[in-house]
């Protein structure tokens, strides 16, 4: 009986060790030759992030061909994660590429769709649905455990699209998710090696293209997240018993209805754990300065751009324009002010004889 804890324990460890490596290695090839000969053209591939800058969206599609490579096998189970992978990253791929982003969330869609509007995102769940029933098809078991694992699948696909609005945050989480599968399955004493490799898979393919996520150079995308979280709820639903498997759909459910009411990002942002963690590796964020002396209020990075007051005609015809001005706590001592800019003649020599010589506005009477 001793002795057969090592034997155990060396497939249990190498099995996902290998699966990880070799999803890994798959993501950051796709990745690479993605980049070099982007489908349809790099500008189909471009967005523009919370900061406004540009990132790509290959990265979501490096990850799924990473996860499908490092579970590639012969058995069910492994087809069955296949099939949950591939079959979100093409309902992903369509949003992506198709969507228009005016409908977010389930009310947005399936409200746009009481009022006869198919958006992407309708055609997306129902095509994430169908893609969980075919694979907890092909996973098999009795109908309660294919209704489980279908709604496994479905939800987590949904769930960690849900995390992807910040740099690495859905990647984090679905790293953490595959940990705590693993851990589960180890400690009810069902996590055989070829399961919990399942899990390994995901973690390793999302974890080798965290660099990029997080130097915002790329992200995953509905694509992306979407396949990346069917993947891992395949991988649960082939690796822990029904009882934990149910508790994880119950879970899955209850943040998918809360997202509808509650800002992930302002939870996330209040809470210094969470805060610490989602920063970890991150760009700082940029302090935003207040053009007013009052409290700025809202989020800084996504407030609509200023406006600035309008200037009458006859206020332009006569030189009145509204000057902005700096207050008193922010202004610069006399004699400190940085130079203006190099074309300024005062910066010159013999510049500021110039200015004096120059004759004065005309002012109405």
């Amino acid at each position: 009986m001793l002795a057969r804890g090592p034997v155990r324990a060396g497939p249990l460890v190498a099995g996902p060790l290998v699966a990880g490596t070799v999803a890994a290695l798959a993501a950051r090839g796709a990745y690479a030759g993605l980049r070099r000969r982007p489908p349809a053209g790099e500008k189909t591939w471009t967005r523009t992030n919370h900061r406004g800058e540009l990132v790509t969206l290959l990265e979501g599609p490096a990850v799924a061909l990473g996860v499908v490579a490092g579970t590639l096998g012969a058995s069910r189970r492994d087809l069955a994660v296949t099939t949950a992978t591939l079959g979100a990253l093409g309902f992903g791929v369509l949003d992506d590429l198709r969507g228009s982003g005016k409908r977010r969330g389930l009310r947005g869609h399936l409200g746009a769709l009481a009022h006869g509007e198919v958006t992407t995102g309708a055609v997306k769940l129902a095509g994430l649905a169908v893609t969980g029933l075919g694979a907890a098809l092909i996973d098999g078991g009795d109908p309660a455990d294919v209704a489980i694992n279908a709604g496994l699948i479905a939800g987590a696909a949904n769930l960690l699209n849900l995390f992807d609005l910040r740099p690495g945050r859905a990647i984090k989480v679905a790293t953490g998710t595959a940990a705590l599968i693993a851990g589960t399955a180890v400690l009810a004493g069902d996590g055989s090696p070829r399961g919990i490799a399942a899990v390994a898979a995901p973690a390793g393919a999302a974890l080798a293209l965290l660099p990029e996520d997080l130097a915002e150079r790329a992200m995953l995308g509905d694509a992306g997240a979407n396949a990346l979280g069917a993947a891992l709820g395949a991988s649960a639903a082939r690796t822990l018993p029904r009882p934990a498997r149910a508790g994880l759909l119950v879970a899955i459910v209850a943040l998918t209805l809360a997202s509808e009411k509650v800002s992930f990002t302002r939870v996330i942002e209040r809470t210094p754990p969470l805060r610490w963690l989602d920063m970890l590796g991150r760009r700082p964020v940029p302090r935003a300065v207040p053009l007013t002396n009052g409290p700025l209020t809202g989020d800084p990075l996504t407030a609509p751009p200023v406006q600035a007051a309008p200037v009458a005609a006859d206020q332009v015809h006569r030189g009145q324009l509204p000057m902005m001005t700096t207050p008193a706590s922010r202004r610069r001592p006399p004699g400190r002010h940085r130079r203006a800019a190099e074309g300024d003649s005062r910066n010159r020599s013999g510049g500021w004889i110039l200015a004096l010589l120059k004759p004065p506005a005309r002012q109405e009477p």
